[in-house]
């Protein structure tokens, strides 16, 4: 029999993989565990922002750091150019800032996973730009601030004059500040820190209209001969020099829409200069009728008309331009001038049916200076009037405002139902003169007044009074052919008389008696002004106009008048006071 052999177990052999394996797992876990142990923290080893060393921290620590050093080293101050402007910003001001919280979300490690905390042991954290932000209002606020110093209005090129020399201006073009692009420009400068450089903000660029080749060739061309010499011209037979200083007053050169400069020149400017005026004001601008008198009861013509000149300001310009860029005997021309034929001549007064006496009246009065002068001035203004045929008339534009500047002087006149002292005091015997005149020649009354107290030396109910812009003395001719109104005056009277062609054949006047008769009272006066004053009763008066024709009465035409009393006025002085 065999002897028995004791079982003894048997240990399998690994495989070679399984050994790998196996080694593999150890040595990852070692790995892992050592990157743990070495980084520590969220921060990768190695990190800076902008050499601020953040590596191997917390957040929390980098997070201190980086708002200990990260913010101070940011610029304080940002040079910054609009057009060829120059400025600076204060980026805090403008809302800019390090957002120190993105930036470390951008420079932590990806986590624990254990690829990337191994990864952690083979690499360095390295650079990391920070994060910046904007607060856009703060931006957009402190960029319009900026804009109103930075930004540049457009210039056109422009040619002037001075004194006669010819002064040329720079275009210049304009720039506006765009805020919104602006805002993105200055993110990259402020990250840099780059406080020495200086960044060109995005603006809107407007380009001048008129060149600087332009304005070259507008004085080479234009103002440079215009103020080289004077200009000579003639005109109505005057003869008178423009200096190159006086041209340039009123001389501009203006771009049109192609942004071409072309000269302008205000002649109405030109023509109201002492050295044009003085010349052309010596010319008869207004025509003068022919001056018509009376042998007998028919108009004889005793001056001739005399046609009038004008030279418009339109005219005058016409004739200076073209001077301006010629030189020598070529800077001499004529004005183009207007003859203003007169109304009445001798070869037409007859056909206008100025033939005969109309009417003529007179008043006469007590002589005094301001009487002489004032009436002396109406007549002068009103002598040698022509209403054509429905033409009307009127006292007030004829004579024109009563001043000293008009040649009048102050006077006694009616005024509040007294006598008082006022400019052109007297007028009145003129307007009633005229008003007797018109009254017996037959035409239409269209304004008229009478004093408020009747006058002695004037007829009752056929007397008139005027005041500048109140009360006026106006007539239409209806007589069918032209009224020509003669005046002439002496110290103590003065005569109207209307040459035309009758209407009828004798106009005359019938006066009703004085109705509703009131007494006058009396008043005492202080005032310095004050004038004495006699006393008349106040009445109601009808006065009829009547027209003959053909030896028969044809037509009645009432004129009622009212007069007011005349109080009497006693002048004394006041109480402590001595009149003068």
């Amino acid at each position: 029999m065999r002897p028995r052999i004791p079982f003894v177990p048997r240990t399998a052999s690994l495989p070679p993989v399984a050994l790998a394996g196996g080694a593999l797992t150890v040595g990852i876990g070692g790995l892992y565990l050592a990157g743990l142990l070495l980084t520590g923290g969220e921060i990768e080893a190695g990190t800076t922002v902008r050499g601020v060393d953040i590596g191997g921290l917390t957040r929390e620590e980098a997070a201190r750091k980086l708002e200990q050093h990260l913010v101070a080293a940011g610029p304080r101050k940002l040079a910054v150019k609009v057009g060829d402007r120059r400025g600076t910003v204060d980026p805090r001001q403008a809302g800019f800032a390090f957002d120190v919280r993105e930036t470390l979300d951008r420079a932590a490690s990806t986590g624990a996973d254990p690829v990337g905390v191994i990864g952690g042991l083979f690499r360095s954290g390295g650079d990391i730009e920070p994060v910046v932000r904007v607060d856009e209002d703060k931006a957009r606020a402190t960029l319009g601030k900026l804009s109103e110093t930075l930004d540049q209005r457009v210039r056109d090129g422009a040619v002037s004059f001075a004194g006669g020399r010819v002064e040329q201006t720079a275009p210049r073009t304009g720039y506006a500040l765009d805020a919104d692009a602006a805002i993105g420009a200055l993110r990259a400068p402020f990250l840099r820190g780059a406080a020495d450089s200086v960044t060109v903000l995005p603006a809107h660029e407007t380009r001048p209209k008129v060149t600087a080749e332009e304005v070259r060739r507008a004085v080479r061309e234009f103002a440079q001969p215009a103020m080289s010499a004077p200009v000579a011209l003639t005109a109505g037979g005057k003869r008178f020099t423009i200096t190159p200083a006086v041209l340039g007053e009123h001389l501009t050169m203006r771009p049109d829409g192609a942004g071409r400069l072309a000269p302008d020149l205000d002649g109405k400017g030109l023509r109201a200069t002492p050295a044009v005026a003085g010349a052309l004001n010596g010319l008869p601008a207004t025509p003068r009728n022919a001056r018509l008198g009376l042998e007998g009861d028919e108009v004889v013509v005793t001056a001739d008309a005399r046609p009038g000149v004008e030279v418009t300001d339109k005219a005058l310009g016409k004739a200076v331009l073209p001077l301006l860029t010629e030189s020598g005997t070529a800077r001499t021309g004529e004005v183009e001038t207007r003859r203003i034929q007169p109304e009445v001549t001798r070869e037409n007064a007859a056909r206008l049916g100025l033939t005969e006496k109309m009417s003529s009246f007179t008043v006469e009065f007590e002589p005094a200076a301001y009487r002489t002068t004032n009436v002396g001035r109406a007549v002068e203004l009103i002598n040698g009037s022509v209403v054509m045929p429905n033409e009307t008339w009127s006292f007030n534009r004829t004579v024109g405002e009563r001043t000293e500047a008009n040649g009048f002087v102050d006077g006694i006149m009616i005024f509040d139902d007294q006598y008082t002292k006022a400019p052109g005091g007297g007028v009145s015997a003129v307007a009633t003169t005229v008003f007797n005149a018109m009254f017996f020649a037959g035409v239409k009354p269209v304004e008229h007044g009478a004093h408020s107290f009747y006058i002695e030396r004037y007829p009752e109910g056929r007397e008139a009074t005027v005041a500048w812009g109140s009360l006026d003395l106006r007539f239409t001719n209806d007589s069918g052919k032209a009224v020509y109104i003669q005046a002439e005056s002496t110290d103590t009277s003065l005569t109207v008389s209307f040459l035309g062609t009758k209407k009828y054949d004798e106009i005359t006047s019938v006066k009703g008696p004085r109705t509703h008769v009131q007494q006058p009272e009396t008043k005492v006066s202080t005032d310095e002004q004050c004038v004495p004053q006699t006393p008349l009763e106040g009445f109601d008066v009808t006065v009829e106009r009547v027209f003959h024709d053909g030896g028969r009465e044809v037509k009645r035409e009432p004129f009622r008048t009212h007069y007011t009393p005349r109080d009497e006025i006693v002048c004394e002085e006041a109480p402590g006071e001595r009149r003068p």
